[in-house]
């Protein structure tokens, strides 16, 4: 992010923020959640949000940043249980990287920050947070990820959209609230050790909550780069009939199952950009809720359509962004790539499975042609990366079934 975008997000994000400031539920150092026996105060909550609203990241909303900060906690007291600490040089050195993102020094941006009422501690506990947890999961799952030729290649030639590589998926995406989470998560190891289309489409019907669930979760041909790029890798690591393992997105656990792969000649479309809009809907999974997000898809079009929707309601009820695919969330991304523009899916949750997402596809933006090498060495490096990043979701996940976790609102 520039020194530019970073200041206009400041600006943008000011009014909001202040508002935040000015009416606190409760006291700024009441507990808000509790981890074992580590709590979490609203002073930390409203900084973190704060801290990623000036960014203009995503996942700031309350319980979004919430439930991260449960995620820190399980990560701290994991790497402090093993004596993974950083050291001073290695966490300013992660401070200065993460400032030079917006061409700042960390003085600069630690200043900014301070400007609009963020301390140096929640950034520098974000980062440590970060950097720690990054550096266990390498050594603690490094040597099982194996990046070889083949996947590479595949990756080489669907990033240039120039190889026509098709594949055929089965999905299920089984809502997991926290207070089901491992239930549902010892559910999909069950899954992910089949073999069988038959078996699968059966666990799809019985489990699965998006629409393909009455089709036994098949999916037809899809472009490879049609798929979130979570995906890309963990699908072309497979051979038909494998299953994924068990991927966590909030509130749920997604499997896909690889029933078969071919190339075409035909060139297949890359995109730089991805517009879709989000209208939240109290409810969750709720008969009523459900009805009411059927009722809305009846009537809309487009996603300018839910600007009427949402009108007279809070503006958090509706988000619409554009954003490259590798930067939008898993789960929306997956919902996504199934979708033509105007066309909805009402499969994902957010607040601990309390609140309905009606997603919208608003368009695509095709990318530019262009001329280049790809460095072979930073796929590999991004590959490894997915694969690492999936292995630290499965723990953290397992982590937070065996915690004592409380949330008191």
């Amino acid at each position: 992010m520039s020194g530019k975008k970073f200041r206009r997000a400041v600006i943008a994000t000011c009014a909001l923020i202040l508002s935040t400031v000015q009416a606190p539920a409760q006291g700024l150092f009441d507990p808000v959640a509790q981890v074992d026996q580590r709590t979490i105060t609203e002073f930390e909550v409203q900084q973190r949000q704060r801290f990623l609203r000036l960014l203009g990241a995503s996942g700031s909303s309350r319980s979004e940043v919430i439930e991260e900060l449960i995620r820190d906690r399980l990560r701290e007291a994991e790497t402090r249980a093993v004596g993974i600490v950083l050291g001073p040089d290695e966490l300013a050195a992660g401070l200065a990287e993460f400032a030079g993102r917006a061409d700042l020094s960390t003085e600069e941006f630690v200043q900014g920050l301070a400007s609009e009422g963020v301390a140096e501690e929640t950034f520098r506990d974000f980062v440590n947070a970060q950097l720690v947890w990054r550096d266990y999961i390498r050594a603690r799952f490094g040597n099982r990820v194996r990046i070889d030729d083949r996947e590479i290649d595949r990756a080489v030639q669907s990033a240039r959209g120039n190889s026509g590589i098709e594949v055929l998926v089965s999905e299920i995406i089984i809502p997991a609230p926290p207070q089901e989470a491992e239930r549902v998560l010892e559910q999909a190891e069950i899954i992910a050790q089949t073999k069988s289309e038959a078996e699968f489409s059966n666990f799809a019907r019985r489990f699965s909550a998006t629409a393909s669930r009455g089709a036994g979760g098949r999916l037809p041909w899809t472009p490879i780069s049609d798929l979130p790029p979570v995906l890309r890798p963990l699908l072309l690591a497979l051979g038909p009939g494998d299953v994924t393992a068990p991927l966590q997105i909030p509130n749920a656990v997604a499997l896909f199952q690889l029933r078969d792969i071919r190339e075409t000649e035909a060139p297949q479309q890359t995109f730089s950009a991805i517009e879709y809009a989000a209208y939240y809907i109290n409810g969750g999974r709720t008969p009523e809720a459900l009805s009411r997000a059927q009722s809305i898809a009846a009537r809309v079009d487009r996603c300018d359509d839910l600007y009427g929707v949402a009108r007279g309601q809070d503006p958090s009820v509706l988000d619409r962004g554009s954003l490259p695919p590798d930067e939008i969330p898993d789960d929306i991304a997956i919902e996504l790539s199934k979708l033509d523009p105007g066309e909805v899916s009402t499969a994902l949750t957010r607040a601990n499975g309390n609140t309905l997402v009606f997603l919208m596809l608003c368009g695509r933006t095709p990318t530019l042609e262009e001329d280049q090498e790809i460095d072979r060495g930073a796929v590999a490096s991004q590959l490894r990366n997915q694969r690492l990043n999936a292995f630290s979701e499965t723990l953290l996940a397992d982590l937070r079934a065996d915690a004592d976790v409380r949330i008191f609102e």
